[in-house]
């Protein structure tokens, strides 16, 4: 008799959209298509929400129409995988992707919001993120109280690597004229 081993079941998004059109999941529930695996994602504490809520009230005012902010909603990323980023920059568009999810080539800054999630954000996201050429991805880092920039991705890597303290500024790539002061943001 020969050993059979469980095999997991990679799923698309076209399977992934039926199963939410079914109503499979429940409405409340947190799950992310990552690599044709669906994921459960930690429920959103009131740190990091209140880190989501500031990215969006320090970047509204300086865009002036030359990008959409989206938050927690999906990023389409080929065809088995649709991560929901907790901040999106996203190119501008007539209909505010309202007639599809915005894919990577839509994204000029994508971030994370990171405490329970740092090791997964670093690794499994980093690398999707990477490879699906994202130009510009941040993590703020909530436990190390400082903001991890990836830029210049390559082969599912970011060749540029920085940690930045609140004592730091960085401009945007997609919109240099655009300089933040990581205080702003942690």
């Amino acid at each position: 008799m020969s050993a059979v081993f469980p095999q997991k079941h990679l799923t698309d998004l076209a399977e992934w959209h039926r199963m939410g059109e079914a109503g499979i999941f429940p409405p409340e529930s947190r799950m992310e298509l990552i690599e044709g695996e669906i994921l459960h994602m930690s429920p959103i504490g009131f740190h990091h929400s209140g880190h989501v809520a500031r990215l969006i009230h320090f970047f509204a005012p300086l865009l002036k129409s030359q990008a959409i902010i989206n938050a927690q909603n999906p990023v389409q990323l080929g065809d088995i995988s649709e991560p929901e980023p907790d901040f999106v920059l996203l190119r501008p568009e007539a209909s505010f992707y309202s007639r599809r999810h915005p894919k990577a080539e839509d994204v000029l800054l994508l971030v994370e919001v990171s405490d329970s999630t740092l090791r997964f954000d670093r690794n499994q996201k980093m690398r999707l993120y990477a490879t699906y050429n994202i130009p510009e991805y941040w993590i703020v880092n909530l436990i190390d109280d400082c903001l991890e920039v990836f830029r210049q991705p390559q082969d599912g890597e970011y060749l540029n690597q920085t940690v930045l303290s609140k004592a730091d500024s960085l401009n945007l790539q997609a919109l240099p004229e655009i300089q933040i002061a990581v205080a702003d943001i942690l």
